[in-house]
């Protein structure tokens, strides 16, 4: 597939168009809009891609349209092609979020913001809907984002409350992205974007670090630092979130509704959090992933209407959940 790739390379770079293409965009401070056949678009992205060496954001209308790009993407382009999942629910739906999906996004922003180093720049490549998802703040999710280092002196209490605030759970065995452990003065963690390492204490410093399988358990190579980043879009403190929730009218309610805010605020004041936290992330989470994409990133709009039509679609279907909520005094 490499070879198929630096003959396509090869190919539309010896057209007068595509290089013209490329020089704007090495000139633009704005957008340029280019028509390209539809069979054509995943090539001349892949092309570009790999020409500028820029990180890229292309965006479709349609889940199976954004998939279906991926795949040719995935197949063109190599290494650094990640896909964002669309969200489980629309905002404030009280729906089960399933895990991988929020790994997927968090991985994506890690991604995006270069808080992993990679060999490619990212690839990203989203449906409407999952752009449409609100995220933390940029600086928010960059500041929380954290490296730890062979030799470094830090309360391991410390550390596991500080990676609890970023959403990492506490779990008698580290097996999945977004969890950790402590026994003894071993701490293993999961990072959402990386791979699982653990951590050994003598006192109050780290005086080992290895990355571990997480089936086997077994400890492998030795690392001298770990980077971590949040293991949730959800950022704001469990006191933040119950002080909001405090302050909601809920006088609308039915009784059932106000039993539930009120059981989850006292939840969150007394530091556990309840199940579909993530119902609040619209209270808090007001950025968009565009906003992670690096200043000389590239952003791609696959059929421009289509994405607008599938946003108004979007925004109808919010429109009409939090009507059918407010008639039953939800």
């Amino acid at each position: 597939m490499q070879a198929a790739l630096s003959k396509l390379l090869s190919f539309i770079g010896e057209m007068s168009v595509y290089r013209r293409l490329v020089e704007a965009l090495g000139q633009s401070g704005g957008s340029i809009t280019a028509a390209a056949p539809g069979a054509a678009r995943p090539y001349l992205i892949a092309a570009l891609y790999r020409t500028l060496g820029l990180p890229v954001l292309a965006v479709a209308a349609r889940p199976e349209d954004a998939r279906r790009l991926y795949e040719q993407l995935s197949a063109w382009a190599g290494g650094g092609v990640k896909l964002l999942p669309e969200p489980d629910a629309l905002p404030y739906q009280r729906v089960a979020a399933d895990a991988s999906t929020g790994m997927g996004r968090l991985q994506v922003l890690s991604a995006l913001a270069g808080i992993v180093p990679a060999e490619d720049p990212p690839l990203v490549v989203a449906s409407a809907p999952a752009l449409m998802q609100k995220t933390a703040p940029y600086a928010d999710f960059t500041a929380a984002c954290h490296t730890i280092e062979l030799g470094m002196e830090i309360d391991p209490f410390q550390l596991l409350g500080r990676w609890q605030a970023m959403g990492y759970s506490m779990e008698s065995m580290v097996e999945v992205p977004g969890t950790m452990s402590h026994r003894g003065g071993i701490i293993d963690i999961y990072p959402a974007a990386g791979e699982p390492v653990r951590l050994e204490f003598f006192g109050n410093t780290i005086d080992s670090m290895r990355t571990f399988d997480p089936a086997s358990q077994r400890s492998q190579g030795a690392v001298s630092s770990l980077t971590v980043s949040p293991a949730t879009e959800m950022l704001a403190s469990y006191d933040e979130i119950a002080r909001r929730i405090a302050g909601l009218d809920i006088s609308g309610c039915n009784p059932e509704a106000r039993q539930r805010f009120e059981r989850e605020q006292a939840m969150l004041a007394g530091g556990q959090s309840p199940e579909g936290l993530g119902y609040y992330a619209p209270l808090f989470n007001d950025d968009s992933i565009i906003s992670y994409l690096p200043e000389n990133g590239l952003l791609f709009m696959d059929e421009p209407p289509e994405i607008e039509a599938m946003v108004k679609e979007m925004e109808d279907q919010a429109e009409e959940l939090r009507t059918e909520q407010t008639e039953r005094g939800e």
